[in-house]
């Protein structure tokens, strides 16, 4: 099983959406977003109206119009989000530094976002993915996450033009 893995797009659709479809050429089965839609016309790019493959959202810290983001999205949840999917158990927060180490109990794989820093790392026994950031307003550099649910491997992938 492969999902994708976003966060941090900020209201970003042209990268948003490239995103999106680069995700439906790589044939995930899940889209994971780790926050920061930021307004509710941006999270409209991957509503369940508009996609038909599964996702699994939270709010980030700037999420403002959290009533209209949710009638968007309505499965948006305050993380941590908490699933078993393809065999593992996942947890995702928009920050790393939000999760308490209760959280993390079970964990095989954890999803965050919020500093825009693009990482893949193994440590405390868990693959560690933050996708960086979507929308490229920071460093120049859209990118998101795949990962191999089956071989718990995780690659970035840049979103080009």
């Amino acid at each position: 099983m492969k999902i994708g893995v976003i966060s941090d797009t900020h209201d970003r659709l042209p990268t948003f959406r490239r995103a999106v479809g680069m995700f439906r050429r790589m044939k995930v089965d899940a889209i994971f977003h780790a926050g920061d839609y930021v307004a509710p016309f941006a999270a409209k790019v991957i509503a369940p109206a508009e996609l038909a493959i599964p996702t699994h959202c939270i709010f980030g810290n700037n999420d403002g119009e959290r009533a209209g983001l949710k009638s968007v999205l309505p499965n948006l949840v305050d993380g941590p989000y908490k699933i078993k999917l393809g065999g593992r158990a996942i947890v995702m927060h928009h920050f790393f530094d939000w999760l308490k180490p209760a959280d993390l109990i079970g964990a095989e794989l954890v999803i965050g976002g919020h500093d825009h820093m693009p990482a893949i790392t193994q440590r405390e026994g868990k693959l560690w993915v933050n996708p960086g950031e979507c929308c490229g307003w920071l460093h120049d550099r859209c990118t998101v996450a795949v990962v191999d649910l089956d071989k718990l491997e995780a690659q970035l992938v840049d979103v080009h033009e």
